[in-house]
């Protein structure tokens, strides 16, 4: 019998789990530690933070499903991984051993970074549902005492496609609202120019989300370094191609949500041999640390080097497919392990992203995420939308219903003219 542990239950952990099960032996155990048993789709916040959708309806408790599946569930999350022997530290004060460990946590929420960024300081988030909670309570007195609005992510940031998404919504929002008119929105971001995305572009995503934000009335700051927030004022540096700072900026808010960047999160965070300096796990073509090859890693909490060469800190997304493409690989090399094999199995890396602007959208994909790409496409449309409420709904059932895939995902897939996102490569054996 092996233990495998699959350390975090969001995205990509619970899919995670759901594969593994699939792939491992009958005799094999598998546990997955989180702080809690709740299950919430994070692409969904922007809606509960302008009342589209409330928080029930976006969460999942896990531990039915899990019994169900025959998953260990240990809600008293991770205080510590202790690489060396091969077992983690609970909140409680239990541990957890392990033959494999995957970590799947997500990031830390590096508020602290900036004086006065978050919902313990002074702007909003969308990047938890409590956050988005507190978020729709700061909105709803922005209705009632219209003011401008500054949304946007800081430097050192890697998730933009939220940000984009989050203004639109507002701007769609107030609107539907007969606010619009009494508030001025300003995006402001360390990318070097609309729609960089930590990409450095797919296809025409800098005309397309321009134009958008000119038709909508939305300005903007590119190389914004945020300082730090008051409360009502935020203190922006704009800096040159150089990283020196070419003005400044002062800007009032009634309402204000800005992305920050992310780190490890402290369960992995300093480990020698399995993280970077900002605490990203380190993986190899087959999701697997080098100096612990027990442990692999899916999702946000991989480390990938930046694309390109920016002014200000622009980290690269991990989008939902591309977690997903992860898994799988993962989920084959640790069932190659248990067999006696060799890991060969290497993710495909590709990135579809929808866009939602809560009545249209854009949409993209990348293929693979990292350049240069076989495929380099982005769309704008009334689809969009209609498509990002049928992924809500798709991605919650297959939660629920304990299943890492369907045939639909498939189908859809199939019908958007891109192949089948997470397949991935298997190595030729020796």
């Amino acid at each position: 019998m092996s233990r495998i542990v699959v350390l975090g239950a969001g995205l990509g952990g619970v899919i995670m789990a759901y594969e593994m099960k699939d792939k491992m032996r009958p005799s094999d155990e598998l546990t997955v530690i989180n702080l809690g048993s709740t299950y919430s789709f994070v692409p969904s916040n922007p809606w509960v933070a302008v009342g589209w959708r409330e928080p029930e309806e976006v969460t999942v408790d896990l531990a039915p499903i899990f019994e169900h599946r025959g998953i260990n569930l240990r809600p008293e999350g991770a205080r510590r991984v202790m690489a060396s022997e091969n077992r983690v530290a609970l909140n409680d004060g239990t541990f957890v051993d392990y033959d494999y460990l995957i970590v799947a946590t997500g990031p830390d929420l590096a508020f602290d970074e900036v004086p006065g960024l978050g919902p313990e300081g002074h702007t909003q988030s969308i990047c938890q549902v409590d956050h988005a909670v507190e978020a729709k309570r700061a909105f709803d007195t922005l209705l009632k005492e219209p003011g401008p609005i500054v949304v946007g992510a800081v430097h050192g940031a890697s998730c933009f496609g939220p940000a984009y998404e989050f203004a639109f919504i507002l701007d769609t929002a107030l609107r539907q609202a007969r606010k619009r008119d009494q508030v001025p929105i300003t995006f402001v971001t360390p990318e070097p120019y609309i729609g960089h995305l930590g990409l450095d572009g797919v296809g025409d995503t800098k005309g397309l989300i321009e134009s958008a934000m000119r038709e909508r009335h939305i300005k903007w700051i590119t190389n914004a370094k945020v300082a730090k927030v008051e409360p009502g004022r935020m203190y922006v540096e704009e800096v040159n191609e150089a990283g020196e700072t070419a003005a400044k900026h002062e800007l009032p808010f009634a309402f204000s949500m800005m992305l920050p960047a992310f780190r490890g999160v402290p369960a992995v965070y300093g480990i020698e041999g399995l993280v970077n300096p900002r605490g990203f796990v380190t993986v190899d073509k087959h999701q697997r640390n080098e100096a612990f090859p027990n442990i692999f890693a899916i999702g946000v909490c991989v480390a990938i080097p930046p694309v390109g060469k920016t002014p200000l800190p622009v980290g690269v997304p991990k989008t939902g497919f591309m977690i997903e493409s992860m898994v799988s690989a993962t989920a084959e090399n640790i069932a190659a392990l248990l067999r006696g094999e060799k890991p060969r199995a290497v993710a495909s890396w590709n990135a579809v992203c929808l866009a939602d602007f809560g009545d249209e959208g854009i949409a993209f994909v990348a293929q693979p995420q990292i350049p240069p790409r076989n495929v380099n496409w982005s769309s704008q449309g009334r689809w969009v939308h209609a498509a990002k409420i049928g992924f809500e709904k798709y991605f919650l059932h297959k939660v629920r219903q304990g299943k890492a895939e369907t045939f639909y995902e498939n189908l859809a897939l199939h019908m958007l003219g891109i192949r089948k996102l997470k397949e991935i490569e298997i190595e030729p054996g020796e």
